[in-house]
């Protein structure tokens, strides 16, 4: 295992940027997860760390050294990929071991490894077949055992779960946050899936068009979003935004006024909530609104609203009954509110 940096990080294809100028500190045993929309550069720097990218500027540091001259072979990292890349006509047991072999670890050492490997992922019965008598999220239980066998100094996964179905995305997510656990294993893992970011990683890293745009646990990214992008990113439903006016402590968009809120001054605004944060009440509370469609979600409902240019998510009780059309009413409490700047969307309330 080992600590990584990366320092000032920018790679350029033609004369689009699309990472600039990256900073970013990872600790030994760290789960890290790059997060972001298509095209933020999640991936290429993920590539670059792995070496199957060069830099256009900046260093990548692994362990104490400056890996930016070095092969991907060199570098003692391990990788995961989203479509498994299993060796098919080789045994699960011999996919696992191929590693060992191409590293020339003594041959006694072999069984001791992958047997230990196998444990780790839950598949010691399965070491005699081959990918195609497995499931989808056991082939992708075999690729983590191959990536971890050697306990490289860091470990790589690009979307690995984002070829499985939704049940088996969620077991397979439960074991490698087991595993991880166990294992401790330095991880930069690369997702679109806000859901596994939030549940796996140590730390998040959200990037949009190639810049870092909050570093921080999950907790702190989901109750206190640097930006109006993370927070319109980040939740599903993702954070209420709505453009308005602040004044003395009042807020004030088309249909809605929201009193109490911390703030001096009086400008242009965007105000935002989290669904679960509002509730639907009997009378008129400073918002109000026709309902735009209603979800049963299981234990809760989800009533939307449309006010003005922006849908509103409100969470309401499992056997709330409202139609289509309905005009309900919404108390959202000041202490719940967040304000991001209108123009550069930076944080400007605590």
């Amino acid at each position: 295992m080992a600590d990584a940096r990366l320092v000032n990080l920018g790679k350029r294809f033609g004369k689009t940027d699309v990472v600039k100028a990256l900073n970013l500190d990872i600790r030994d045993g760290e789960f890290i997860v790059l997060l972001g929309p298509s095209g933020c550069g999640k991936t290429t720097t993920m590539r670059i760390v792995a070496g199957l990218e060069e830099t256009t500027s900046g260093q990548i540091w692994l362990n104490g050294r400056v890996v930016n001259d070095l092969e991907p072979k060199d570098r003692d990292i391990a990788m995961v990929f989203q479509n498994y890349g299993l060796y098919p006509n080789l045994t699960v047991y011999e996919n696992i071991r191929f590693p060992l072999r191409m590293r020339k670890i003594p041959a006694g050492e072999h069984r001791r490894r992958v047997l230990a490997a196998l444990e780790m992922v839950e598949l010691t019965d399965f070491a005699d077949r081959r990918p195609a008598q497995l499931s989808g999220g056991q082939r992708q239980r075999v690729a983590l055992a191959r990536a971890i066998v050697r306990t490289p100094a860091v470990c790589l996964m690009d979307e690995p779960l984002s070829n499985l179905d939704a049940k088996l995305r969620l077991s397979t997510r439960v074991q490698l946050k087991h595993l991880h656990h166990a294992h401790r294993s330095t991880t930069i893992y690369v997702t679109h899936d806000q859901t596994e970011a939030m549940t796996l990683a140590d730390r998040v890293v959200v990037m949009n068009r190639g810049l870092i745009q909050q570093v921080a646990t999950p907790r702190v990214i989901y109750g206190t979003p640097a930006n109006a992008f993370v927070a319109g990113f980040i939740g599903s439903p993702a954070m209420n935004l709505i453009h308005g006016r602040i004044g003395q402590g009042v807020f004030e968009a088309s249909g809605i006024r929201i009193s109490g809120l911390a703030h001096a001054g009086a400008h242009e605004v965007i105000l935002g909530f989290r669904a679960e944060d509002a509730s639907v009440i009997e009378h008129h509370c400073g918002l109000s609104a026709p309902v735009y469609s209603m979800e049963l979600l299981g234990d809760h409902s989800m009533i939307t609203f449309r006010i003005g240019d922006a849908f509103v998510a409100v969470k309401a009780a499992k056997d709330h009954q409202a139609e289509i059309g309905e005009i309900v009413h919404i108390a959202v409490p000041a202490g719940a509110c967040h304000l991001f700047h209108p123009i550069t969307g930076d944080r400007i309330s605590p």
